[in-house]
């Protein structure tokens, strides 16, 4: 197999052009993570689940019962192909690279401008875990191992930690990663795993050299 080298990055989607083709399971959980992450999506495909032919009633997205066809990439930026056919994953490659359009096929790394990692969010708090395709099964055990560590109060932190970085800005204190490090851990988590979210922005502030 062609060693594939992965840069790892976050991508704004809000309005972002997507299409899926497919209509199954998989192309289900692509629609509904897309349309979570605000994009605009459009499905192709001549069956389709249940799911997708209800977003389409609800105008979420745009569905077109029929197979791909070339010219079908024109309008978009991204594609998800979601059929579990490499000859269909090959020719959405090849018009993808020609119009400058990026292509996941699903199980299928070797038809794939970027692949999708195996996500966990708490809030704004997203960890995110790729074996460079080489085992999805790898990535979401070890997902999985994470939401055990991760657990609900990390939402909370991340709030905070964001409302607490606006605070240093206003006030132009440059505080430096380890004082960070330091004041996001230990008793700040411990208040907010009680609930106290005053006590713990109170005392990660003054932890990060804001005075009271």
């Amino acid at each position: 197999m062609t060693h594939m080298s992965y840069f790892p990055v976050f991508l704004e989607m809000q309005r972002r052009r997507c299409l899926v083709i497919g209509g199954g399971t998989v192309a289900e959980r692509k629609v509904a993570s897309l349309l979570e992450a605000g994009a605009d999506v459009t499905v192709i495909s001549p069956e389709a689940a249940d799911t997708i032919h209800r977003w389409s009633k609800e105008k979420s997205i745009e569905f077109i019962p029929r197979c791909y066809q070339p010219g079908d990439l024109t309008e978009f930026e991204i594609a998800f192909v979601a059929t579990g056919d490499r000859a269909v994953s090959a020719q959405v490659l090849k018009e993808g690279r020609s119009l400058g359009v990026w292509i996941n096929a699903a199980d299928d790394p070797a038809h794939c401008d970027f692949i999708l990692p195996s996500v966990l969010r708490r809030g704004d708090l997203t960890v995110a875990v790729s074996s460079g395709g080489k085992s999805p099964a790898l990535a979401r055990a070890i997902r999985e191992e994470l939401e055990l560590y991760f657990t609900e109060e990390y939402a909370r932190l991340a709030d905070l930690a964001g409302e607490a970085r606006d605070e240093l800005r206003a006030r132009g204190i440059d505080a430096p990663f380890e004082t960070w490090r330091r004041a996001l851990s230990g008793e700040v988590r411990q208040l907010l795993m009680r609930g106290d979210v005053a006590r713990a922005k109170r005392l990660l502030l003054r932890e990060l050299g804001v005075a009271a």
